[in-house]
């Protein structure tokens, strides 16, 4: 039985900002960022979940990383974390996105810690800058969502059904610790302005490292004119 699975959700057909995990970044793409970070994340195993029309693409990326390449529905993405941790065998899986290089492995460890310390079927931290943040999911939990959402949106993305409900599941969610807070602060991508904000914080910080949160959240407080949540 794996014990913790890493999961790297990526398509690469976004409306907003298409192919943007492709978008280069310094010295490798977006995703290659995010895995890279990721490696950090102390797991079994390490998956990056995709569909039948990113596939082709994103294989030669995985494969290069060292990770695992899952094909699931497009529509049901509940569905295929179900399936990917079927496939697996994992009891809880860490959570996260290929539009974010600037994940968190630090916060990821920690948001692990306090899945197994509090029993949860649920955990995570707020008020990271949005984009550096994971979700920790128990497995078993995440089955009870697959046989019983049945709102769309609760069927789109992975989690909604059980923090939607926390008398049935253990959310906890604790503000993270005040060095690392920048609640409504952007390094995610999913904009034009995203990724010129993230070229900006790449070539101050950047070394060939994976940035962590004590480097990136003093240059977010510092640089107020980079824009927020609203931008």
């Amino acid at each position: 039985m794996t014990e913790t699975s890493v999961f790297l959700q990526v398509r690469l057909d976004s409306s907003r900002l298409p192919r943007k995990a492709l978008l280069e970044l310094a010295d490798r793409l977006v995703v290659e960022h995010a895995m890279r970070a990721l490696d950090a994340v102390r797991a079994d195993r390490r998956m990056l979940l995709t569909t039948d029309d990113s596939a082709a693409e994103l294989a030669p990326l995985a494969d290069r990383a060292g990770w695992d390449l899952f094909v699931g529905p497009k529509d049901d993405v509940l569905e295929r974390f179900v399936l990917a941790a079927r496939q697996t065998g994992c009891r809880q899986i860490v959570r996260a996105t290929g539009d974010n290089p600037l994940v968190s492995a630090m916060m990821a460890n920690r948001a692990v810690e306090l899945f197994h310390g509090t029993g949860a079927d649920y955990a995570g931290f707020a008020a990271l800058p949005v984009g550096s943040g994971v979700e920790v999911i128990r497995t078993e939990s995440l089955e009870q969502a697959r046989r019983k959402a049945d709102d769309p949106y609760e069927r789109e993305h992975v989690a909604p059904y059980l923090y939607r409900r926390p008398e049935r599941f253990r959310i906890e969610v604790p503000e993270a610790p005040e060095p690392f807070r920048a609640p409504g602060r952007r390094i995610t991508l999913d904009t034009i302005a995203d990724y010129r904000r993230l070229q900006r914080i790449y070539s101050d910080l950047y070394r060939g490292e994976p940035l962590e949160l004590d480097d990136v959240v003093p240059w977010l407080r510092s640089h107020p004119e980079t824009g927020d949540a609203d931008t």
